[in-house]
């Protein structure tokens, strides 16, 4: 697989990595087996990149990968390993974030001791606390640096500006994002500001959590799933519109030889050598078809066509709830 660098001045890693959300049960009940089996495909394709959090089935991701860590001796060397910590519940059991240094450095502590390693290569604000400045967070991140348990840090869902700030106080080795041909806006100055400070640009849910794949998931298993069924692009009439223009899209890629999932991860591949997809999914042979994606080279005439069928705002619904959107920065 070709590789980009994680960062300015950071490790060089396949060009696609793989998101490990799907080691929880976010998008259907899966084990530890499956989860080592998506764990082996990366190693022979060649993805280099893990990104989980400690949310994540409230750390069963992370124990997946520990567990698979110790079961193969040797395989920490060949994984660049990024978690995240930020989101928490009050004492009433309400979503917080919480970028203080000593939560932090305990949800870190935490995640380590899952996974059986003693330092992450990139560690996250999964989301900004108002309650402290960019440079702030920044600032409690980069002690970790200095503490030898991370050895770079990276901010999700945040603006442009907030990016600026933070990076002023310590170096962002990459941002996180969702960004996909469904979802673009981070191409309204994240992907630019990104590309300026030479900070990575992780695109995560890059097949638009399967819509942009040939076999999204099917109507009667959104009652199943807790964060689709209230997505507004999941939502009668929203879903049953997107899935009529994404007939379209699937037909293109059929017709150059590929799979929906391939060519959407292509696609994010030419929005800039700094942009790294992390497609997640249970299954290896829908994380094969992701990977294919690393290996095409499009055109710009096959760019237009796709832009044809799938033009900026195409999607029906907004990319996520009100009660969803609390967290994420809006910035255009």
């Amino acid at each position: 697989m070709k590789t980009r660098t994680l960062g300015a001045n950071g490790p060089e890693i396949g060009c696609v990595g793989y998101g490990a959300m799907s080691f929880s049960d976010m998008y259907g009940p899966t084990d530890e087996a499956a989860s080592h089996a998506i764990l082996n495909a990366c190693r022979e394709r060649g993805v280099t990149h893990l990104d989980t959090a400690n949310v994540y089935g409230m750390g069963k991701s992370e124990t997946a990968i520990g567990t698979y860590l110790k079961a193969n001796p040797g395989a920490r060397e060949g994984f660049i390993i990024a978690t995240k910590a930020s989101i928490a519940r009050d004492e009433d059991g309400e979503r917080v974030f919480n970028n203080a240094p000593e939560y932090l450095e305990a949800e870190l502590d935490t995640s380590l001791q899952r996974m059986g390693i003693d330092c992450v290569d990139l560690f996250y604000a999964h989301r900004r606390d108002p309650r402290f400045t960019p440079e702030e967070t920044a600032e409690h991140l980069g002690r970790l640096v200095e503490k030898g348990k991370a050895r770079a840090i990276g901010l999700s869902e945040v603006a442009p500006s907030t990016l600026r700030r933070a990076n002023a106080a310590y170096p962002i080795a990459a941002v996180q994002s969702e960004y996909s041909l469904s979802t673009r806006f981070p191409d309204l100055g994240l992907v630019q500001t990104c590309a300026e400070l030479g900070v990575a640009m992780v695109a995560f849910s890059p097949v638009g959590r399967s819509l942009l794949t040939d076999h999204p998931i099917p109507a009667e298993r959104l009652p199943d799933l807790p964060f689709l069924v209230n997505n507004p692009r999941f939502m009668t009439p929203n879903y049953e519109a997107n899935l009529e223009i994404m007939a379209g899209f699937r037909a293109l890629a059929a017709e150059m030889g590929t799979s929906a999932a391939a060519l959407s991860i292509a696609w994010l591949l030419t929005r800039g050598e700094h942009v790294i997809p992390i497609p997640g999914t249970r299954h290896v042979s829908h994380f094969h078809e992701c990977m294919d994606g690393a290996d095409l080279s499009l055109s710009a005439n096959d760019l237009a066509r796709i832009d044809a069928i799938l033009p900026v705002g195409w999607a029906h619904g907004d990319r996520y709830s009100e009660a969803q959107w609390i967290g994420p920065e809006r910035y255009c």
